[in-house]
């Protein structure tokens, strides 16, 4: 039995640097990029456009889901707004890509 306990004792040991370090152990893993300057507004909502705006206003693929993860709104948005009229009142998930980078924001309509 104190075999036992001896080998566990020298394998934590061996082990315990690499504890509460994970991220350390992928170097090549690049930690995600948000999108430059974005900006979501109003936000609560009351009216049909919202409006979404980054630091370079390239085309985007907003994706709407509602609470419940069903996707309610697809749209490649080339402006600056989207309507949202056929959104009920509620809390939304919006997810935003520009080119390579992602965005996820919580939306309340109103």
């Amino acid at each position: 039995m104190k075999n036992y306990l001896f080998l566990f004792l020298i394998i934590s040991l061996v082990h315990l640097p690499y504890l509460g370090n994970a991220q350390l152990l992928n170097p090549t893993k690049t930690s995600s990029l948000e999108i430059e300057e974005l900006a979501v507004f109003p936000n609560p909502i009351k009216t049909d456009q919202l409006y979404i705006t980054t630091k370079y206003n390239l085309p985007k693929t907003i994706e709407i889901y509602d609470v419940l993860g069903n996707r309610v709104i697809a749209s490649k948005l080339l402006g600056k707004s989207i309507n949202i009229s056929k959104l009920a009142s509620g809390i939304y998930i919006l997810k935003i890509k520009e080119n390579e980078l992602s965005a996820t924001r919580k939306l309340v309509v109103r």
